[in-house]
């Protein structure tokens, strides 16, 4: 009976992830980049610049923008950084490495203009409390409630995969060589997310605050040391990647549109650009215009996909050139476990020790944004606490469950999630411009009594 289930999700994956879909989420990327004229490429330096701005504590908003920022990046730097790229690199190739990249460069805008629309359109729920996201810029901007209504419960549902049995599924593959048994590390996790979620949205902001950054910079040292360590082997490693991903003649990756949906659907789990997760945190940021926490929310894909992403896209490349990794048959974390280990001696444990970080505040994140599409379905705020409890006994049981039927329905949620939003988006791009130019006239006024 389970192999059919699994079965039947892998071949509804692949509709999902199909053709149609990919170019939904890249096209609305390209539409929105070419109509603000490459915007997150030409405001990236003072996006960062934003990042580390203090809030006026007189606008509205429940943490603040650098707050909201972690916390969306707690969603996406997590099990998609390591696990999801090495995914990729099995299932489609290095060249899958590429797509990525092409999905996250546009996939910027796509952040920026979900950001937007969440700040515009976010509202004051029963609890005193920012409630905002796709389901509220889809009813509100684009009048069409039963879109909106479609995309709370698939994000709902979807917070159970990407953002729970996954996350605790791939802890426990990693600290497998411990003999540590899954269940009691479901059990141990699901004691350290009930003791932050439990306190909302701003008990999570405090935490990532603090947890994301170190655990960023964390992994970006080890990386770039493994890298500076075989620098004669990145051009090439490059040279394979691009090669790879227009050829499809890796070992793993066969024909191009293999490639090609690996990795744009591994690009989306690990940045989470067009599903409509993170502007549901951007909204509760304490910010006066949405353009300024859009700015601030499309760095969150910059750094996931093009720094950290790239840093295991380049380990797993590098390590295939030298000894063959691509066919050892390891997968997941122990891949890029075995491909630290192989250029940097001793160096794997580092992934097995940033892992369960990476994963657990992805959890914290997840469990917020699920409650909110729960809310929204619901109309009041008082669920919220049953989400929590639910969402915390379902860490435990996916710590067991079995990796390739955990990544299918993680995959094929997300898609469902994304379908609404980027549809919500694209009927909502006059507005989207139109805050941009209303932001760039306050941007250019404070540039002047500076």
């Amino acid at each position: 009976m389970l192999d059919v289930f699994m079965s039947f999700m892998g071949e509804l994956n692949s509709i999902v992830w199909g053709p149609y879909m990919l170019t939904l989420l890249v096209g609305t990327g390209v539409i929105l980049t070419i109509l603000l004229k490459g915007y997150q490429f030409i405001q990236l330096p003072y996006a960062f610049k934003l990042m580390f701005k203090k809030s006026d504590k007189k606008v509205e908003g429940d943490i603040s923008p650098f707050q909201a920022l972690t916390t969306a990046l707690s969603a996406t730097i997590g099990t998609g950084n390591i696990v999801g790229v090495a995914t990729a690199f099995t299932l489609g190739g290095p060249g899958a490495i590429f797509w990525m990249w092409i999905a996250a460069l546009f996939g910027m805008a796509t952040k920026y203009a979900e950001a937007v629309l969440a700040v515009k359109y976010r509202i004051t729920d029963d609890a005193g409390e920012m409630a905002g996201g796709p389901m509220y810029y889809i009813e509100k901007g684009a009048g069409i409630k039963w879109l909106a209504v479609l995309f709370a419960f698939f994000g709902a549902f979807a917070a159970f995969g990407i953002g729970n049995v996954a996350q605790v599924n791939s802890i426990a593959s990693a600290l497998s060589p411990l003999g540590i048994e899954p269940l009691y590390i479901g059990i141990m996790i699901a004691v350290l997310v009930a003791a932050v979620t439990m306190g909302g949205i701003k008990s999570i902001g405090r935490v990532t605050s603090y947890i994301v950054p170190f655990m960023a910079v964390f992994y970006f040292l080890t990386g770039a040391a493994v890298l500076i360590l075989n620098a004669q082997y990145i051009l090439p490693a490059l040279s394979y990647i691009v090669n790879d991903a227009f050829t499809g003649t890796a070992v793993a990756g066969g024909a191009i549109g293999t490639v090609m949906r690996y990795g744009v659907a591994r690009g989306v789990f690990s940045n989470e650009a067009g599903l409509g997760s993170a502007p549901i945190a951007a909204a509760a940021a304490k910010t006066d215009h949405p353009g300024r926490q859009g700015l601030i929310s499309m760095t969150g894909t910059f750094i996931d996909t093009i720094i950290i992403c790239s840093i295991t896209g380049l380990a797993l490349t590098i390590a295939t050139l030298k000894s063959g990794l691509l066919t050892s048959g390891l997968e997941g974390a122990q891949l890029t476990m075995a491909a630290f280990d192989s250029l940097l001696p001793n160096s794997g444990w580092i992934v097995m020790i940033a892992l369960p970080f990476f994963a657990y505040t992805t959890i914290l994140g997840w469990t917020y944004y699920g409650e909110k599409c729960l809310e929204y379905l619901i109309g009041s705020s008082k669920i919220a606490h049953i989400y929590r409890i639910i969402f915390v006994l379902v860490v435990i049981w996916g710590s067991t469950a079995d990796l390739k039927l955990v990544w299918d329905i993680a995959d094929t949620l997300n898609g469902a999630m994304a379908i609404p939003n980027l549809i919500g988006i694209l009927l909502l791009l006059k507005v989207v411009v139109s805050e941009t130019k209303d932001f760039q006239k306050i941007k250019k006024a404070e540039t002047t009594q500076e």
